[in-house]
């Protein structure tokens, strides 16, 4: 072989070489830093009407006003998210690092889809630990099976603290 073909298999060798350590340096970093979250954004774009709630019905004089029971909204006290607020759903309402969550926590404890808080078929709401690595706290109590929340609980999400208001 002549010196300019070992010098050309040497140099493709090296390219090959660096490419394989570029692929496991990637590798590696998504396995350390997992997968990116993006944060849905509070405020409506530009140029996009915001959405408005429907009006309330009239009122009739002379009935009791209705009486909504238990929570209808989640706060966020401590955490990376503090200070945020999210109207509860009867469907449900999911929590964890997953987008697909209504609750998107930017919390190292917490699981793609660490928790569901929601409403069952009698009107109680409940909150339920999807099989988080960490674990779901309601109080001071690690959950373990789907419990009744009322308007005043605290739950723990690896960092975050959360309470359910009127």
């Amino acid at each position: 072989m002549s010196e300019l073909t070992l010098t050309v298999l040497r140099l493709g060798l090296l390219v090959l070489l660096w490419l394989f350590i570029f692929a496991v340096v990637g590798v590696l970093r998504g396995d350390l830093y997992g997968t990116r979250v993006n944060r849905r954004p509070t405020t409506p774009a530009r140029g996009t009407p915001a959405v408005q709630p429907p009006p309330a019905p009239p009122r009739r004089r002379g009935l009791p006003k209705p009486v909504k029971k238990g929570p209808s909204r989640l706060v966020v006290t401590a955490g990376p998210l503090s200070g945020t607020t999210l109207p509860l759903h009867r469907s449900g309402t999911l929590i964890g690092r997953s987008p697909e969550c209504a609750l998107v926590l930017d919390d190292d404890y917490a699981s793609g889809r660490h928790a569901r808080i929601y409403q069952d078929d009698s009107g109680t709401w409940m909150v339920e630990d999807l099989r988080s690595t960490n674990g779901t706290y309601l109080g001071a109590t690690r959950l373990t099976e789907p419990r009744e929340v009322a308007v005043g609980s605290v739950l723990r999400i690896g960092q975050t603290m959360l309470e359910l208001q009127r």
